[in-house]
């Protein structure tokens, strides 16, 4: 009988802590669907609706994926996170806003974003998107597998100033957005990587302010109604292994760009500006202009 009663009042003191206890602690991993509500745990089983949703009830460093190609909504990241929906193609329509802000300000943040439509449905009937993804602070940014569309201003924008800022483009497109495709428009950013990724069609499909700088690599920077690659006076961009064409010029050199193993060919004008270097091993041919004669550029360890 004591034991009984010992147990009954055990059972009575943990009523109140199992009370208080939250209704629903952030998961490291949580799903959203066209079909789901954002009232939900946002669980497997009974998953959000919309992006925005899920990340308060996402944990820091926690991971947002999609159960089916739906329509996820705009969304603002201000913690470590990765959305990740690589098999189905999460979409983002955005009108009047930007697709994705990034301001994840927690020193070492880093934000993922993996297999998504973002589309800012410029030239149609509703009020266009302002930015594809806009990035204001976050250590690290991962952008994968991803199509940035039809903005009314860039499609990528980078204005942070930190000089321990990162960022990885892999494998993705960037089309049709009034503004520059990729615009690196703040200074000190330590290092932009670019690899595999088209930015065509846009008003510039790289460009760089004074600061930055960034590599190229396996790319195609074409049909842009200003220019392929651009780099105001201290900035460097390295262009190798990649296609430079059909643009109204090919480069825009007031910085410096270095091109090796790279084909610039078929723009109105190859080359703009007096800081444009070659390592020899390209090929500029079918142009409408030469432009300003590539420099040779040596590297500071043979």
């Amino acid at each position: 009988m004591r034991r009984i009663a010992f147990l009954a009042i055990a059972a009575g003191c943990l009523v109140p802590l199992l009370a208080s206890a939250p209704a629903s602690a952030q998961a490291t991993r949580t799903w959203v669907s066209g079909v789901g509500d954002d009232a939900n745990p946002c669980s497997r089983t009974a998953p959000c609706k919309t992006f925005a949703g899920a990340i308060s009830k996402t944990a820091t460093a926690g991971e947002i994926n999609c159960l089916d190609p739906g329509g996820m909504g705009t969304v603002t990241i201000t913690k470590s996170m990765t959305i990740n929906c690589h098999e189905v193609f999460g979409s983002i329509l955005a009108s009047g806003v930007p697709g994705v802000t990034i301001n994840a300000t927690a020193v070492g943040s880093k934000v993922i974003l993996r297999g998504l439509q973002i589309n800012g449905i410029a030239g149609g009937t509703s009020v266009a998107g302002t930015i594809g993804v806009r990035i204001l602070a976050a250590d690290v940014v991962v952008i994968e597998d991803t199509v940035i569309t039809q903005f009314a201003q860039q499609g990528i924008s980078d204005t942070r100033s930190s000089s321990k800022s990162k960022m990885f483009i892999r494998n993705s497109v960037i089309s049709n957005n009034t503004g520059a495709g990729i615009n690196l428009g703040a200074t000190n950013i330590s290092l932009t990587d670019i690899e595999n990724t088209s930015s065509v069609n846009n008003l510039f499909g790289v460009s760089a302010i004074t600061g930055n700088s960034a590599l190229i690599r396996r790319s195609v920077l074409s049909g842009n109604t200003d220019t392929g690659v651009e780099a105001d006076a201290g900035a460097q961009i390295d262009v190798d292994n990649s296609a430079i064409s059909h643009n109204n010029s090919g480069i825009q050199a007031n910085g410096i760009i270095r091109l090796s193993n790279s084909d610039l060919v078929l723009n109105v004008t190859a080359v703009a500006g007096a800081g444009g270097q070659t390592y020899g091993n390209n090929r500029i041919n079918g142009n409408g202009a030469t432009g300003p004669a590539l420099t040779a550029a040596v590297p500071a360890q043979q």
